[in-house]
């Protein structure tokens, strides 16, 4: 006789699927600001061009971030919490790089050099990190169902 447990999730498994449900929600949060702040700024940015405005590249960061938003909310799987690592990752390298490094012109890509912090600046950063360590909180803690091999009669 075998007990079958697998229908009384245990504590330990409630405890971290409430986390992953907290991750989920902070990081969709964390890239909601993201989109929201670069939508919001991109006008100003429209004059900072090459072949590619800065306010182009803000408002395709903004689509990115709110798309990285709802997949990390609605669909549940790894290549979803990678995009949104993957947006919300990319979108902190840039913002530090752009405000330590003068990096200059790059082919299409303005020379977006601006080394002030300022309060939608210090938000964007804020709520990226919080999606950075959301979603590798997620990446690390996903659940591995194993499949049970059908035994073959004998």
């Amino acid at each position: 006789m075998s007990a079958d447990t697998s229908a009384v999730p245990s504590p330990r498994g409630r405890t971290l699927r409430l986390l992953r449900g907290a991750a989920r929600v902070l990081a969709a949060a964390g890239l909601a600001v993201d989109a929201y702040l670069h939508a919001r700024l991109a006008d100003q940015y429209d004059t900072v061009s090459a072949s590619i405005s800065q306010g182009t590249l803000f408002r395709i960061e903004a689509g990115l971030a709110a798309l990285a938003a709802l997949v990390v909310l609605v669909w549940r799987r790894v290549p979803g919490d990678l995009f949104a690592w993957a947006v919300a990752a990319g979108g902190l390298a840039l913002l530090l790089v752009y405000r330590y490094v003068d990096v200059g012109e790059l082919g299409p890509i303005p020379n977006m050099y601006e080394p002030l912090w300022y309060g939608e600046k210090r938000l964007t950063a804020l709520a990226e990190a919080v999606a950075v360590v959301a979603t590798v909180f997620l990446l690390l803690t996903y659940p591995h169902r194993r499949r049970r091999r059908a035994r073959k009669p004998l």
